[in-house]
């Protein structure tokens, strides 16, 4: 049996000079030379090359020799012979706004000087080329180098916030805070294990409520009777009678510390959520509980709740929100769009959607399925405690780090970033924000602090476009996970 030889491994450059060479011993008559130039080749070529470059003056409608015997009269009456060839400005433009009749401009090779004393170029190499022809290239350069516009929504000019008064009163951080519904008084949560009720238009102390034995993590104030809740570490859920001023109800369940609390806007149910990666739903009236809304693996460390489906939102340290059908008691879905624990939510109070924050970002999602809408434009950077929208659209952030900061809510941009100022005595390490809210008209801003201080905030209104200047870049990406 023949061994077969082995076979040379070749490039692909070798296989194709080879291929050209056997081609040309077929088919070339005379070997070592290039073959004859084919002049029907050559003459498409070059009416191609014509038509592409002088496509625009071509078939004008005027007689190019007159503009010949015009240029050459002007040649032979200077001094030195320019040899330029004019061609046609075209008349099918129609630009009849300008008045003026259309102006050549004379375009000369580049080894030819500007007062034309290079006379032996070949006349070949020289053109007129009309304006308008160069516009219509410049524009249809420009036209494909032309940005493309941003669609990303462009924020409206807001006034910054400044602090205009501190309240100090409490002996321990200040943890939670509500307002009255009828704007009148709002109330303060706090690590001294007491609820203080304050008057919101001057800011002095109306009465003080003690009851709890630990910190007190939640409040809210009913709209519809005269009761305040109150959930705190000690795992109590407590039901104030302002009228009284004491506790007529306490809801019994929860088997740790209590972070955060929530009232149905227009059913009698209370919503908490604790460490024991629980939320619970309590009937006001008879204290018992409706549901366990269990599913998070982790503490439930904010809640709100909604006139309709989905009914109740839920984010937790387990970095996830869950949407809650509360006739069944099940989830609807689960957000898993965080990476770190969902600490603050905040509903916008017209439209139908929801802000969630933690310390990779701030994400907006639309209700009722929960798509992911965008993430705010800056990273705050710390641990985000609380978050609050008013009717304007003005969303503002708290953060562990004492930072403030403000969004305009349709666009996401970052229109300011105060920081606190820790109280005279008090450790910087005490600049934290733990819990925010705005009035019910939505025009001031009340920040419980860890240097055992509440601050209140308003707008600015000496400030002016000229004096803070909006500076917005959209982002580069509409869509960002």
């Amino acid at each position: 049996m023949d061994t077969e030889l082995p076979v040379e491994p070749q490039s692909l450059k070798k296989l194709s000079f080879k291929s050209m060479k056997r081609a040309l011993d077929l088919f070339s008559p005379v070997h070592g030379q290039f073959p004859p130039p084919d002049p029907e080749s050559k003459k498409i070529r070059v009416s191609h090359k014509l038509k592409l470059e002088y496509g625009g003056v071509i078939g004008t409608g005027k007689e190019p020799s007159t503009y010949v015997a015009s240029a050459a009269n002007q040649a032979s009456q200077a001094s030195a012979p320019s040899g330029a060839l004019a061609l046609p400005g075209p008349e099918r433009s129609g630009n009849t706004e300008k008045g003026s009749s259309q102006k050549d401009l004379v375009i000369f090779s580049s080894g030819q000087a500007a007062a034309g004393t290079d006379a032996g170029v070949h006349g070949a190499d020289k053109a007129l080329v009309s304006t308008n022809v160069l516009s219509e290239r410049n524009l249809s350069t420009s036209a494909i180098m032309e940005r493309i516009p941003s669609r990303w929504p462009r924020p409206i000019w807001r006034p910054p916030w400044k602090n205009y008064r501190v309240i100090s009163g409490h002996l321990g951080w200040v943890r939670s805070v509500a307002v009255d519904p009828s704007n009148t008084w709002f109330c303060t949560g706090s690590a001294d294990r007491t609820i203080k009720i304050w008057d919101l238009a001057s800011g002095q102390l109306k009465l003080t409520l003690t009851g709890h034995i630990d910190q007190i993590r939640g409040l809210a104030v009913s709209s519809k009777h005269t009761y305040l809740f109150s959930a705190g570490d000690d795992k109590l859920v407590k039901c104030w009678d302002l009228e009284q001023n004491k506790v007529i109800r306490s809801y019994h369940g929860h088997l740790s510390g209590v972070y955060c609390l929530a009232l149905h806007p227009t059913i009698d149910i209370l919503l908490t959520g604790g460490r024991d990666s629980v939320c619970r739903v309590w009937d006001i009236r008879s204290k018992m509980q409706i549901h366990a809304l269990s599913g998070h693996e982790n503490t439930v460390c904010s809640v709100f709740t909604r006139p309709t489906d989905p009914q109740v939102i839920t984010g937790s340290h387990d970095n996830t929100i869950k949407l809650w059908d509360l006739r069944q008691g099940k989830t609807i879905s689960t957000l898993t769009h965080h990476k770190k624990s969902v600490r603050a939510m905040a509903p916008h109070p017209t439209e139908e959607c929801f802000v969630s924050a933690s310390a990779d970002n701030i994400k907006k999602f639309k209700l009722p399925r929960g798509e992911f809408m965008h993430n705010m434009l800056s990273q705050q950077k710390t641990i985000i405690n609380s978050a609050a929208v008013n009717e304007d659209g003005v969303l503002a952030t708290a953060g562990d780090n004492g930072s403030l900061w403000f969004w305009d809510w349709k666009s996401g941009h970052n229109f300011q970033q105060a920081q606190t100022i820790v109280q005279p005595g008090s450790l910087d390490s005490e600049a934290g924000i733990y819990s925010i809210t705005y009035d019910i008209t939505g025009s001031r801003l009340i920040t419980c602090e860890a240097d055992k201080t509440i601050k209140m905030w308003k707008e600015d209104d000496t400030a002016t476009p000229e004096t803070h200047p909006l500076h917005f870049k959209p982002p580069r990406d509409i869509r960002r996970f």
